[in-house]
């Protein structure tokens, strides 16, 4: 089991989504921990993260760090990548 760190930037960006989104995207990031390798997807662009989770319309950008996963951004896939 990862352990999931939330920067003050996924944070603030968490905190700008509906509730009933968030609590969604908070319960997958955790069942995600498990096994993050098979839930996640390379990122090409470096600059924002080095992997990507897919959350119905949303996506997390983390790092995977050892035991360690620190999400960096949380936001809709239209406006995440930019």
């Amino acid at each position: 089991m990862h352990k999931v760190i939330i920067t003050a930037r996924a944070e603030k960006d968490l905190n700008s989504i509906e509730n009933s989104i968030r609590i969604r995207i908070l319960k997958k990031l955790k069942e995600y921990s498990s096994n993050p390798f098979d839930y996640s997807e390379k990122i090409t662009n470096k600059m924002l993260g080095t992997y990507r989770f897919r959350i119905g319309d949303y996506r997390a950008i983390a790092d995977i760090d050892g035991d360690e996963i620190i999400i960096l951004r949380v936001g809709h896939r239209k406006e995440i990548y930019r």
